[in-house]
């Protein structure tokens, strides 16, 4: 395959897994066609045409032909002036084959920028899970006004510079990759019907991306709750961007919800959950990425194995 159309397989296992649904999906994609179709033509030299296929801001291929054959990546959770050097310096070695793309988790160049624009699919998920849409919403634009203000002072576009003056495709495939995690562990505890929370434990323990984690010293863990707890309801919150509102709690439990499985959260959210009597279990924030990227190449592999050369935090498991 070429990267442009690694980039389209990539892009469509992150929609398959959105937890939103086709319809949602279909919808955002109708809505970016219209503003392109109703733009002037100043305005459309400045349009995203991704937006077009791609409903997730922040992933993006970011510098490199799209048509360029793709055999061997480069993959780490974050992709700095490091790896692409470690990728130019293998790229010099006279044996062996090139890396023909180099690809990031966390978001770079344009897609941190706009990297906000994702965080409105957590009002959708907090809508399945029985918050009020207009609640959710209300309370998410808060929060993306927030996130919004800070990534504009961002110095965002060093590392795809970088990689243009090495010569070097580049990709970030963050909520793309993160839908891929949210579905498989929303699946994985309907199927198993954790009744506590050391069984939700146990449960993230025999996923090899977990596990590793362990061995690293960095177990998922509970922050709030006890292991002896019920599970009740679970949220799997692992994507949307970056953290959400910090005053979503009260508006979960009253929807039913007792228990939050999620990457990370800050103290303020962590203190605002225990007030409001919410269970939280952290998965651990790297493996979760992990988990996710590892998902979404399972897909993309499926028109044909990569050879992958893993750094940044990533390692390959496949399924």
């Amino acid at each position: 395959m070429n990267i442009g159309q690694f980039y389209r397989k990539a892009v469509a296992a992150g929609i398959a897994a959105d937890l939103r649904g086709k319809k949602e999906i279909d919808l955002l994609l109708g809505e970016a066609a219209e503003e392109y179709r109703k733009a002037g033509k100043e305005d459309r030299k400045y349009f995203d045409a991704d937006r077009l296929f791609n409903p997730y801001a922040d992933s993006r291929l970011l510098a490199g032909d799209p048509d360029a054959p793709v055999r061997r990546i480069l993959v780490g959770i974050d992709i700095d002036g490091g790896e692409l050097h470690l990728a130019q310096t293998l790229n010099r070695e006279a044996d062996g084959p090139k890396i023909d793309l180099v690809l990031g988790h966390h978001p770079m160049g344009p897609a941190q920028i706009r990297m906000f624009d994702v965080m409105r699919l957590q009002a959708g998920l907090l809508a399945l899970h029985g918050v009020t849409i207009s609640a959710a919403e209300q309370l998410m634009d808060k929060r993306i006004d927030e996130v919004e203000r800070r990534l504009l002072s961002a110095n965002a576009s060093r590392t795809v510079d970088l990689a243009r003056a090495l010569g070097l495709p580049l990709m970030c495939l963050h909520t793309a990759a993160d839908n891929c995690v949210a579905k498989y562990l929303t699946d994985l505890f309907a199927a198993k019907k954790p009744a506590r929370l050391k069984d939700i434990l146990k449960l993230l323990r025999s996923i090899p991306e977990y596990e590793k984690s362990m061995r690293l010293q960095a177990p998922p863990k509970i922050i709030s709750g006890k292991e002896s707890h019920s599970c009740g309801k679970i949220f799997v919150d692992m994507t949307g961007g970056t953290e959400g509102a910090k005053d979503i709690f009260e508006k979960l439990v009253s929807a039913g919800v007792s228990t939050i499985v999620g990457m990370h959260m800050s103290e303020e959210h962590l203190a605002n959950a225990r007030k409001a009597g919410i269970n939280v279990v952290i998965a651990g924030h790297i493996p979760s990425d992990v988990l996710g990227l590892n998902l979404l190449l399972d897909q993309v592999e499926k028109a044909g194995r990569l050879d992958c050369v893993s750094v940044s935090g990533f390692e390959r498991f496949r399924r």
